[in-house]
């Protein structure tokens, strides 16, 4: 590695020099010196000569018994320290960021999936990665995913029901089913299970941002079954709040209900489901935390499966 110094008239000063001078200065002695730089002593001294020559002067006092700097080795040396300083720290953080010793990975969640989707995927990586520090942002899919395409993500996890986009690469982490949350002093709530028929005229507390809500209400209304909208929130805890108050029931995926004072019922005829993706970049190359953290999402998946008797990623 080599980097030109415009004031000696742009010539190459080369890192290999610019190191052996700083253990040098620091050590005071040749042999020491060369020692530890794990170099021989002749092949050290080359190297200072031709740093000398490429500085356009001595740096170093030679004489038997009283080494020191000269006014030009004293002059540079805290510059060349800082230049091998920072050439050293730049190795070591493309070692940690090449061998997934250290690092960020930057994780956009679309905010309609509930942390408990996550949670356990998060904690697995973790627990085998502790070096990596992750950090999450949440919002609307079409924004995830535009991040995702700008590099401002690297994992992108969402559950869209439309085509999903070429150029994306989307492994299948957890199928999904969608329940109906109730008030404890609800009708319904004595039910094992709520039919679409059930829901025929009753109060109905919406999310707002539910990806697919509009499926829903068009494979209700092909039945017949058209409850009555009196609320409508994009955050899930307003939701949960106004169901728990008695204002209506709502719709919600299964893991996102968090409120442990509504009632939880399956909903059948329909049934609906919906399947969360980790979502990459297809042909981007991926730092190896994103690797592992793709590894540990099929191992998750796969777990999952079997837990739930799901049909695994590879069929």
């Amino acid at each position: 590695m080599a980097f030109s110094h415009d004031a000696m008239g742009g010539q190459a000063v080369e890192m290999q020099q610019v190191r052996y001078f700083v253990a040098l200065a620091e050590l005071r002695n040749f042999t020491r010196a060369a020692e530890s730089c794990n170099v021989t002593q002749p092949a050290f001294s080359r190297a200072i000569q031709q740093l000398e020559h490429e500085l356009g002067g001595p740096l170093v006092n030679r004489e038997r018994g009283n080494f020191h700097l000269t006014e030009l080795g004293r002059m540079m040396h805290p510059y060349l320290a800082e230049i091998a300083e920072r050439a050293k720290s730049a190795r070591d953080l493309a070692r940690a960021a090449t061998r997934l010793e250290g690092g960020k990975l930057r994780i956009g969640a679309m905010c309609t999936i509930g942390s408990q989707v996550l949670s356990d995927l998060i904690l697995r990586f973790t627990m085998s990665h502790p070096q990596v520090a992750i950090s999450m942002i949440e919002d609307e899919a079409p924004r995830m995913l535009e991040m995702l395409e700008r590099g401002e993500l690297e994992i992108a996890v969402v559950g869209i029901p439309e085509e999903l986009p070429g150029h994306l690469h989307h492994l299948p982490i957890l199928d999904e089913r969608f329940v109906v949350i109730l008030p404890r002093n609800h009708r319904l709530a004595a039910n094992k299970e709520v039919t679409g028929a059930d829901l025929h005229g009753e109060p109905y507390v919406c999310r707002s941002l539910c990806e697919v809500h509009d499926r829903v209400a068009k494979a209700l209304y092909k039945r017949g079954i058209e409850p009555v909208k009196v609320f409508s929130s994009p955050r899930d805890t307003w939701v949960q709040g106004m169901v728990k108050a008695g204002l209506g029931f709502g719709f919600f995926p299964e893991f996102s209900v968090t409120d442990p004072d509504v009632v939880v019922r399956q909903l059948i005829e329909p049934e609906f489901r919906r399947t969360i993706y980790l979502t990459t970049m297809r042909g981007r190359p991926h730092s190896p935390a994103v690797g592992a953290f793709v590894r540990e999402a099929r191992a998750y998946r796969a777990a999952n499966a079997a837990r739930l008797g799901q049909q695994s990623p590879d069929g």
